[in-house]
C-alpha cells in the first residue's frame, strides 16, 4: 500500500463524511415534516412523539453503543452501526402513519447514537492531544454540513419524485459510507498507508501504561463528567429545535417546500463556521496567552457560552 503523508487528516475527513451522512439522515424528517403532516395526517402532537422516540432511543443508546464499539472494535463497530442507521432511515419509506414512523425513528436513534462515541474514539487513536480540538472541530463540522444539506437535497428529491424515495436516497448514501469505512479504517499501528514519522508523532505522547477502564459509578460521580454533561444538556434543546422544528415553523409562516429548502439550511452554515473556528481557538489561546491545554479548552467553551 502506498504510504501517504498526513494520513490522520484523511481519516478525520472520512469521519466527517460519515457525520455528514448521519445528520443528513437525521434531518430528513424535519425537512419533510410539513409534507408528512398532510400526507400521513399527522398532528403536531403526534409529530412531537415521533421526535421524542428518536431522542429517547438516542440518549439511552449512546453509552451502549460506546460499550459495543469498544468490545468489537472501531472498524467493524462503526461500520455496523452506520449500516443500521442507513437501513433504519430507508425503512421510513414504509411508514403508513405516525406510530410506524415513530418506531422507525426510534431504530434510527438507537443506531445513530454510535456516531459521537465512535468519532471521538477514532480521533483519540489518530491524533495527539495537542491536535484533538482541531480534529474535533472538523469532525463536528460534519454535523452542521449534513443538517445544512438536508433541506435542499431531501426536499429536492421529494419534489422530483416523492417523500418515500427521499428517505431511500439518504439511506443508500450511508450504506456506501459504511462499506468505505470498513475497507479503509485501521488504527494507526496497523494501517499500511501511514508513514513511520507520522506514527511516531501520533504515539509519542501516549502513556506507557494503558488507561484503566472506569466503572459507571465512577463516571457519574466524577465532576469532569458533569462539566461536560451539563453544557450538553443546555445546548442540545436549541440544536434539536433547528433540526426538527424549524421547517414546520417556516411552513406555518406561509412558506412552501421549495422556499423552506432555500432558507432552512442557513443556521447550520453558521454552526459550521463556529465548529471549525472553535477547534482552532484552543491552540490559539495556548500560543497567544500561554494557557495550558485544559484551561485553553475551558476558556474556549466559556467564550462560546457567553457569545
Amino acid at each position: 500500500m502506498k504510504r501517504r503523508r498526513g494520513l490522520r487528516w484523511w481519516i478525520v475527513a472520512l469521519i466527517s463524511c460519515g457525520t455528514i451522512l448521519n445528520y443528513l439522515a437525521r434531518n430528513s424528517l424535519g425537512a419533510l415534516a410539513p409534507q408528512l403532516k398532510g400526507v400521513l395526517d399527522i398532528t403536531v402532537q403526534q409529530y412531537s412523539y415521533i421526535v421524542g422516540a428518536f431522542q429517547l432511543a438516542y440518549t439511552v443508546m449512546q453509552p451502549v453503543c460506546g460499550f459495543v464499539v469498544d468490545r468489537i472494535g472501531l472498524q467493524l463497530g462503526f461500520a455496523l452501526f452506520a449500516a443500521a442507521w442507513s437501513i433504519s432511515n430507508m425503512a421510513h419509506a414504509l411508514a403508513g402513519g405516525w406510530m410506524t414512523l415513530a418506531c422507525f425513528r426510534g431504530l434510527l436513534g438507537m443506531s445513530e447514537a454510535a456516531l459521537i462515541p465512535s468519532g471521538m474514539k477514532a480521533i483519540a487513536e489518530w491524533f495527539p492531544a495537542r491536535e484533538r480540538s482541531v480534529a474535533t472541530g472538523w469532525f463536528n463540522a460534519g454535523t452542521s454540513i449534513g443538517a445544512m444539506l438536508a433541506p435542499p437535497l431531501v426536499i429536492g428529491v421529494s419534489l422530483a419524485s416523492n417523500w418515500r424515495f427521499a428517505f431511500v436516497v439518504t439511506g443508500v448514501l450511508g450504506l456506501f459510507w459504511a462499506a468505505a469505512w470498513y475497507l479503509i479504517y485501521r488504527p494507526p499501528e496497523r494501517h499500511g498507508a501511514i508513514t513511520p514519522q507520522e506514527l511516531a508523532y501520533i504515539t509519542a505522547e501516549r502513556p506507557v501504561m494503558p488507561p484503566v477502564r472506569a466503572s459507571a459509578r465512577e463516571i457519574v460521580t466524577s465532576s469532569r463528567f458533569w462539566c461536560l454533561a451539563i453544557p450538553r444538556f443546555l445546548i442540545d434543546p436549541a440544536w434539536q429545535i433547528f433540526s426538527f422544528w424549524i421547517p414546520l415553523y417556516l411552513h406555518g409562516r406561509g412558506m412552501n417546500l421549495a422556499q423552506i429548502a432555500m432558507f432552512a439550511w442557513l443556521p447550520f452554515l453558521a454552526a459550521d463556521l463556529g465548529g471549525v473556528l472553535g477547534g482552532y481557538l484552543s491552540p490559539y489561546l495556548v500560543r497567544r496567552f500561554g494557557l495550558d491545554l485544559v484551561h485553553s479548552r475551558i476558556a474556549g467553551v466559556s467564550i462560546g457560552a457567553c457569545s
